[in-house]
């Protein structure tokens, strides 16, 4: 298991949230969107590590696609 990703993955993975947050996090200033997006990257690489260490203990079944709604506060 990988203690650390390469900075190239994460500046993908990066770019990847900025696509799909972008219309709800553009009311913020660059600056935070850049703290945010950087959080959420490692918040996601730090939950994989944990889902992969328990990974033996169960099987997780990720859908091809989700139905969601949009919430608005």
């Amino acid at each position: 298991m990988k203690s650390q990703y390469n900075p190239l993955d994460r500046k993908k993975l990066k770019l990847k949230m900025a696509s799909a947050f972008g219309e709800n996090i553009q009311t913020l200033p660059m600056d935070m969107q850049k703290i945010l997006l950087d959080d959420l990257v490692t918040a996601f690489e730090n939950r994989l590590k944990v889902l992969n260490r328990i990974q033996s203990d169960f099987e997780i079944k990720i859908m091809d696609c989700a139905d969601y709604e949009t919430v608005k506060a």
